[in-house]
């Protein structure tokens, strides 16, 4: 049996250290073989000096500063993205049949897609705008 000295190391530290030689990766310091290389040896590693030791060639990430700053207020929800697609291809379809209508009669007919597009367009802004529907999930903690 192997008894190290040291602090043992548990599987979301190895997790960190592995998302760490990813990010290096992309960065280009190392390539996919030498990767693949040190990502078998993070599972491998018992102790948190262990851990270390497989990063002791590369810079220290924590005091890099991100490339790319990303607000997280300003991202719209998935289910307004699907929403919003949603009624913008229903509307070009109202917008085309009611076209169509127009010219198979040669005149200009009553303007109904404003009916579809129009509620549909406001509730959607209203929701997106106000945040109405995500308050929720900011209080139980949920969105992400």
């Amino acid at each position: 049996m192997d008894i190290t000295s040291g602090t043992r190391a548990d599987d979301a530290e190895r997790q960190q250290v592995a998302d760490l030689l990813a990010r290096h990766l992309g960065a280009g310091r190392i390539d996919l073989t030498e990767y693949d290389q040190r990502v078998a040896r993070v599972w491998a590693c018992a102790t948190r000096e262990d851990l270390q030791l497989v990063l002791s060639d590369l810079p220290n990430l924590a005091a890099e500063r991100p490339a790319v700053s990303v607000r997280r207020g300003a991202r719209i929800p998935i289910w307004q993205r699907i929403e919003g697609a949603a009624w913008l291809g229903v509307s070009v379809l109202s917008l085309v049949i009611w076209g169509l209508i127009c010219l198979g009669m040669g005149r200009l007919t009553y303007p109904w897609p404003m009916w579809v597009i129009g509620p549909w367009g406001v509730a959607l802004a209203f929701r997106a705008l106000t945040g109405w529907e995500s308050r929720g999930c900011h209080k139980r903690g949920l969105a992400r």
